[in-house]
């Protein structure tokens, strides 16, 4: 199928109209399918952990490092929210909003001993999340489902952390995204994003630059995006929910060692034949990676964690 991609600079700041519910629809397939495609892929080169590793800035890291890199942003991510590790304080139900293979479902139920329920646009995630909790002695401690991060199959106030890494870029209505994660925050519950931004725009500019653009229309096409916005969008849409605490800070720095990682091991011959074997979807994706670092580079990609707590 094609992909269908919204102008990659203007974020949807108002909850999607009818007339765009057949686009998400085509949008929501396009990620289940390509996840569906590309996670097998992905764990058998780099684990469990289906995002980003933090590093220090201008580290130079070995392949080996990066695992250890996957967990430190999971850390880092807590660190900046404040999230307590006091045993009365701590998380005790967790959300995991796009949660992939489980990763960070499985991790943070470890380390707090909470009940967590993760929820993906794939099945073949949620399946092999599950099979990793049984494996790993979490069954009755981890949940995963099929599920729409917009629309989420849960009551209000349910959770103490409301986990969101990496998955913010494939809402095609901001809006619409963070209002689910405030309405399933409990009183006092903090909230992380951990998402890919486009750059703030100056109070003089109304659009990014049209070179700016085409790399995000790039990007947009092989990894299913829809519409990109700033790190700046999100605060605004966090205040306007009345969300406390407001935090954001770009860690571009702290990823940069990535992508490159990425594509080296994508041009290994493991992940040349790991790529062959997954299908065209996957190899789409990974056509466009140097796209990503391109916009790392030139500063049009910001990697942005932004984080708040719903009033108690």
């Amino acid at each position: 199928m094609s992909t269908v991609v919204a102008d990659a600079t203007v974020p949807p700041m108002t909850m999607a109209t009818a007339a765009d519910e057949q686009q998400q629809q085509q949008l929501k397939k396009g990620i289940a399918e390509f996840y569906d495609e590309s996670s097998g892929m992905w764990e058998n080169i780099w684990g469990e952990h289906m995002h980003h590793g933090f590093y220090d800035t201008d580290a130079v890291v070995e392949l080996s490092d990066h695992r250890a890199a996957q967990i430190r942003m999971i850390e880092q991510s807590l660190l900046f929210a404040s999230v307590p590790d006091d045993p009365v304080k701590k998380p005790k139900t967790i959300v995991d909003v796009g949660c992939g293979i489980g990763g960070s479902s499985r991790y943070l139920a470890k380390k707090y001993g909470a009940e967590c329920h993760g929820i993906t646009l794939s099945p073949v995630q949620a399946e092999r999340a599950q099979a990793l909790a049984a494996a790993q002695g979490l069954a009755d401690k981890v949940s995963f489902q099929v599920a729409d991060a917009l629309n989420q199959p849960f009551p209000d106030g349910k959770f103490d952390l409301v986990w969101s890494m990496e998955s913010g870029e494939h809402m095609p209505d901001k809006l619409k995204f963070v209002s689910e994660l405030a309405r399933v925050a409990a009183p006092g519950a903090t909230i992380i994003i951990v998402t890919w931004c486009h750059r703030d725009l100056s109070s003089t500019e109304k659009s990014l630059r049209p070179e700016e653009e085409k790399i995000l229309n790039k990007i947009c096409s092989g990894f299913y995006l829809p519409a990109w916005c700033s790190t700046a969008d999100y605060v605004k849409l966090l205040e306007s929910l009345s969300l406390q605490d407001i935090k954001a800070e770009d860690w571009s720095g702290n990823v940069a060692p990535f992508w490159p990682a990425v594509i080296k091991t994508a041009l290994s011959w493991k992940g040349i034949t790991s790529l062959l074997r997954s299908g065209w979807k996957t190899i789409k994706g990974a056509m466009v990676m140097p796209s990503m670092i391109e916009g790392f580079k030139k500063d049009v990609i910001k990697f942005s964690i932004i984080t708040c707590k719903k009033p108690e």
